[in-house]
């Protein structure tokens, strides 16, 4: 395949975008007893996947600067000029578009809906306003990224459920010590384009205690699954021992100077998402199938 279509790949953030797509997923599952519809699965998957992967795009395209001043981020396709602005929108413009007609036409409008609000948060009211206005951009513009769980619910039930909420109240307090771990260890690079994350605003040792106070509220909101009764035990013994893994990071960071320890932290709390959300369907299952 030509370099190009790599390039456009690139644009489409793929590893992000499959976490994103996992968790709607798991909304599907949990969200009925049985197996989800056919028809919602496969179109709300691909019509999810697609808004997101048009955000991403967008947010190369308004990004484009502040990632050639950055080592991370100089070598993207817009960054480095292997891809030119108009092309770029055309092809996010595109993917939203077949998007929303996926999620109109084979899916229901709730979802085409929150899908669409949830592509404008990040692409133009996070990565346009938010993330060059505030330190407290992850916080308000995690709201985007917490909605695909919920997404997913929506496509096979129609409906909004507080269960689906609570999936969404799990991404949204994980996003600031995720991603506040990569903000310190870039801190100098985010301070050298101008965007005011936290320990640029407030300093690296405020920034960690944040991390701190974050994973005990996430702790505790991650085991209200199993308070509520929508998981069981399977999922409680699991992320416990998630929840301890991430706090013995969030700890570790107040007092090490390990320069690598936040992207190490980084890397963790991905690998926490996931596998909380894979402890989340096999609970539901093993529940569904009488096992529990």
């Amino acid at each position: 395949m030509s370099d190009t279509y790599y390039q456009y790949l690139e644009l489409c953030k793929p590893r992000v975008v499959a976490l994103i797509v996992f968790t709607a997923i798991v909304g599907m599952f949990m969200a009925v007893p049985g197996w989800p519809p056919a028809s919602a699965l496969l179109a709300g998957t691909l019509g999810i996947g697609l808004a997101a992967s048009s955000a991403a795009a967008v947010n190369h395209l308004l990004d484009r600067r502040i990632d050639a001043g950055m080592s991370r981020t100089k070598h993207r396709p817009l960054a480095s000029g292997q891809l030119q602005g108009p092309g770029v929108l055309l092809f996010a413009m595109s993917l939203g578009s077949i998007a929303m007609a996926i999620l109109i036409v084979w899916v229901n409008s709730l979802t085409a809906i929150l899908t669409f609000l949830s592509l404008i948060g990040y692409a133009i009211i996070y990565t346009a306003w938010l993330k060059r206005a505030t330190p407290q951009n992850i916080v308000i513009g995690g709201a985007a990224g917490a909605a695909p769980p919920v997404l997913g619910w929506t496509a096979v039930t129609g409906s909004l459920d507080p269960q689906a909420l609570l999936l969404f109240l799990i991404i949204f307090v994980w996003t600031p010590p995720h991603f506040w771990a990569l903000a310190i260890y870039r801190k100098d690079e985010y301070a050298s384009v101008d965007i005011p994350m936290l320990p640029v605003t407030h300093g690296v040792a405020f920034t960690r205690l944040q991390i701190l106070l974050y994973t005990i509220l996430l702790i505790i909101v991650t085991t209200l699954p199993y308070l509520t009764g929508m998981s069981g035990l399977i999922y409680f013994a699991g992320v416990t021992v998630l929840n301890v893994g991430f706090l013995r990071y969030a700890l570790r960071m107040m007092k090490s100077k390990d320069v690598l320890l936040p992207m190490h932290t980084f890397a963790f709390s991905i690998t926490y998402l996931m596998v909380l959300f894979m402890f989340l369907l096999v609970d539901h299952y093993l529940i569904t199938l009488g096992l529990l």
